[in-house]
């Protein structure tokens, strides 16, 4: 049976049967797959990991063809998929190449809206359309519920770097876009123009936050230690003298995934409303800390 979709750039994907053998170019790919209880065929790094380890077990063996901004065209080759899930501003450039070696989906994987459709791409290419529908509507009724519960009345910041200046995430983000479904108002603002995706953000001095001043801050993963909490200023901040600035896993910052995006949301809403929601059943080393 046929299937088809069309991806991100607009492009229709079409494959003579539902794909069997699927390389991941970004977390999403692996994530989507092992919902839906298919074992990607390879996949790239997971940030500074070689996989994925809010995925547990599920790619044991999955052979690893670089990062998702540097695949290592040869393995993906010798992998031979049927369909390649990638993101698209680390691929397209490279669309030509990954056609010669299967059917390439490009997706934006930025926003909220960008994973539900990706998900919805996803259950089309491999012939599971109703199992990828009910994620998305279990997941959209999740978030609802939560909207519900919220007091709100918070404000909150995503940083990250190791950089003098953090850099800070807008509203689009998705893991940004769940802080406003759970009544926190993210500090990074608006992209003037967000339909386009890119900048995700931009650097903001620390002098400017503590204007803004947010009720909770969340660190994203950083491989170098991170300069700005260094700065004479960052002990007045708020949610610094209320300990409320918590170090996050890296699936928070490659969250469109379906079971990225539900831990990322469960634990959210533990972080900001710990009276309201309980800690989410994750290990140790993949929860949230207080960062001292």
């Amino acid at each position: 049976m046929a299937v088809e979709a069309r991806d991100d750039r607009g492009v229709l994907v079409q494959l003579a049967a539902p794909a069997e053998k699927v390389a991941s170019i970004s977390t999403f790919g692996a994530d989507v797959l092992l919902a839906l209880d298919i074992k990607p065929a390879a996949v790239t790094q997971f940030g500074p990991f070689s996989q994925a380890d809010y995925l547990g077990d599920g790619l044991a063996g999955v052979p690893v063809i670089g990062s998702r901004s540097q695949v290592n065209m040869e393995l993906l080759s010798q992998v031979d998929p049927d369909l390649i899930l990638a993101i698209r501003r680390y691929t397209e450039m490279d669309s030509g190449r990954f056609d010669e070696i299967g059917a390439y989906a490009a997706l934006n994987l930025v926003s909220l809206d960008d994973s539900l459709r990706a998900v919805a791409l996803a259950g089309e290419l491999l012939g599971k359309p109703q199992q990828a529908q009910a994620m998305n509507d279990r997941f959209l009724q999740k978030l609802n519920q939560y909207e519900r519960q919220v007091p709100g009345n918070l404000t909150a910041a995503l940083l990250v770097t190791g950089a003098e200046a953090p850099f800070i995430y807008y509203d689009h983000f998705l893991t940004a876009e769940l802080l406003e479904h759970l009544g926190a108002d993210n500090l990074g603002g608006e992209l003037e123009q967000p339909e386009q995706g890119l900048p995700l953000g931009y650097r903001m001095r620390l002098e400017d936050l503590l204007r803004q001043d947010p009720d909770v801050i969340f660190l994203f993963a950083s491989n170098k230690e991170r300069a700005f909490t260094h700065n004479p200023v960052w002990p007045y901040l708020s949610a610094v003298r209320e300990g409320r600035v918590y170090e996050v896993g890296q699936h928070w910052k490659e969250a469109a995934g379906p079971i990225a995006r539900d831990l990322v949301l469960q634990e959210m809403a533990h972080r900001l409303y710990p009276h309201l929601f309980d800690m989410p059943s994750l290990p140790e080393h993949l929860r949230s800390r207080p960062y001292h």
